[in-house]
């Protein structure tokens, strides 16, 4: 991702933007999966991930939300909670998050500038530490350091030599696996799972899944051959959905609101109960009933189905859940940016969509050329909600790996009636989707990449 927009006092200090031009100076190593250069990187920092407990979460759709439940919950109940989202929208702080709050700028450029002078040490045996291998273990140092209480670590990519599976915590969770990075993971559903089941660990107290079919297979031989006992998570029954969440009806808790939108959330929802209770059966940490309440009536995560609104200053502010207001255009944004999660965002519009303002749909939309667009486009076009939406196709911004906005357009073109057009500068296709949706008085919707929806969400939101 590019650098950031500084727009706070400490955001501009020099200090801060030096760590950002370094991080950034990292990304020219690529993704080069792999344990040895973390470890040895943990090593010179003193091993502070080894006095962590927690959930290591992999998977391929999902694991953000749990993890943001999870979070949620357990700040409720009194625990300092550490928090990986990845990947960050914004800025770069989002990834080190404690107590609901992300790393202060100053904190944060001290933190990486002491990081990278013992990635410089190890790089002359280990090569080079990546920008997420330098991430992951300034977070760790910062938790150490801050007092954290557990871990809730998501898996950046795969999980066997995934960064963070250098962190055992004792607990594991996987969502599920669909197929995504298969130029890193494998072609197939059972080379990914065979990847993430990886991070399960001998040593683990228990493992946790919400994975179906011939990949929860794979999880299970993983797990009985480490000694690990895995669970299947309970699937809640989803009650209802309205512009502020979802009514869940949930094993052990029974009627539970959660201001999460989409019925795959139920999933989420289902496995991150699952932890919780492994948490307290583990004796890690405990969230009463009527806590658990109250912090998933009001959860949020941003960029995934998150509901806006835009004011006449073509600014975005959270919406009201109660009704649409005509004078201020609903905005969703998501970050599905693979099939499986297209799927879902389909699904989740047509039930949303009597709930959304109520002209014609806008659709901003930007893809990486390396995802199976034709199957991205094929769900998002078998949407009722969809089918008379007005396309406008952009390019990804701050990544050579975007699929031209030309080329995009032409692909939604060949698959469906609804008109599409290419602007290839984000923000003048942005600026141009809000003309179409306010001429239409319809709904926003931006997605296809969380580069878009970063990119977007920090222009509209900040």
């Amino acid at each position: 991702m590019s650098l950031e927009t500084l727009s706070s006092p400490a955001e501009a200090d020099p200090r801060y933007g030096a760590a950002l031009r370094a991080l950034a100076e990292r990304g020219r190593f690529g993704i080069r999966l792999g344990l040895g250069r973390t470890r040895a990187l943990l090593r010179r920092l003193g091993n502070p991930e080894l006095e962590l407990p927690g959930a290591l979460i992999g998977g391929t759709n999902g694991k953000g939300s749990v993890q943001a439940l999870l979070g949620a919950a357990l700040r409720g109940a009194g625990v300092r909670v550490a928090q990986t989202p990845k990947p960050h929208l914004v800025s770069y702080r989002e990834r080190l998050v404690l107590d609901g709050r992300p790393i202060e700028p100053l904190e944060f450029a001290a933190l990486i500038e002491r990081v990278l002078a013992e990635a410089r040490v190890i790089e002359r045996r280990q090569g080079p530490p990546t920008e997420f291998e330098v991430l992951t273990a300034a977070a760790f140092s910062w938790f150490a350091e801050r007092g954290a209480e557990l871990g809730v670590i998501e898996v950046g990519m795969g999980g066997r030599l995934d960064a963070t599976n250098a962190w055992q915590g004792g607990l594991t969770a996987i969502t599920n696996v669909a197929l995504d990075h298969t130029e890193h993971l494998g072609p197939t559903i059972a080379h990914i799972a065979r990847e993430k089941s990886h991070i399960i660990k001998r040593g683990d107290r228990l493992a946790l899944t919400s994975a179906e079919g011939e990949a929860r297979g794979i999880l299970g031989r993983r797990s009985a051959r480490v000694g690990v006992p895995l669970h299947d998570a309970s699937l809640p029954r989803v009650l209802g959905m309205d512009r502020g969440g979802l009514l869940l009806e949930a094993e052990g808790v029974g009627e539970l609101r959660m201001g999460l939108l989409g019925r795959h959330q139920a999933a989420n929802a289902g496995l991150a109960l699952a932890v919780l209770e492994g948490m307290r059966d583990c004796a890690l940490a405990e969230v009463p009933e009527a806590v658990l309440r109250r912090a998933w009536a009001d959860v949020r995560w941003p960029g995934r189905l998150e509901l806006l609104a835009l004011g006449p200053d073509d600014r975005a502010a959270a919406a009201d859940t109660r009704a649409t207001d005509p004078r201020r255009p609903d905005i969703l944004l998501d970050g599905a940016h693979n099939p499986h999660g297209a799927a879902a965002l389909a699904a989740a519009m047509d039930e949303l969509h009597p709930l959304l303002s109520g002209g014609r749909p806008t659709l901003l939309l930007g893809v990486l050329r390396d995802k199976d667009v034709p199957a991205m486009l094929g769900s998002l076009q078998a949407s009722a909600a969809l089918h008379d939406v007005q396309v406008v196709a952009t390019d990804v911004p701050d990544t050579p790996r975007a699929l031209p906005a030309d080329d995009l357009a032409a692909a939604w073109r060949s698959g469906s009636p609804a008109p599409a057009q290419s602007v290839a500068d984000v923000d003048d296709a942005l600026r141009r989707a809000i003309e179409m949706a306010r001429q239409e008085s319809g709904a926003l919707l931006v997605c296809g990449s969380l580069y878009l929806v970063g990119h977007v969400r920090g222009r509209l939101v900040g």
